[in-house]
């Protein structure tokens, strides 16, 4: 599968909350930012507690608009986000973006960044 492809299927499978579905597109040792709290998580069983944890605080959303691959290789990936408090009202609505490693055709690592102001 293409890397967009692997990308596309990640966000499908997070926005449903389906993490087993979204570890298919990831390395098991993964490295996850925690956009949420700072720093990373690595592996699976982090980044479903991290996610856990999340989504019993907030309502994240992520949709891919575009993707660029970068010189080194990297896909960056323009991602419209939003957030919800559990009572549905907006927290966050802007754009991201996100940058994925690869390895052996699953995630590796994945950056945000935010754009950069214009």
């Amino acid at each position: 599968m293409e890397p967009q492809e692997v990308i596309k299927k990640a966000y499908e499978h997070f926005n449903n909350r389906n993490i087993d579905k979204v570890f298919e597109t990831m390395n098991p040792d993964v490295d996850w930012p925690n956009g949420w709290e700072g720093g990373y998580v690595k592996g699976y069983e982090a980044v479903r507690d991290y996610w856990t944890r999340q989504w019993a605080a907030i309502n994240p959303n992520a949709q891919p608009l575009c993707f660029k691959v970068l010189d080194d290789g990297r896909l960056e990936v323009q991602v419209h986000q939003t957030v919800k408090n559990l009572e549905g009202e907006m927290i966050f609505d802007g754009y991201l973006k996100h940058t994925y490693t690869f390895r052996n055709g699953l995630i590796q690592k994945m950056e945000i960044q935010k754009p950069e102001s214009k």
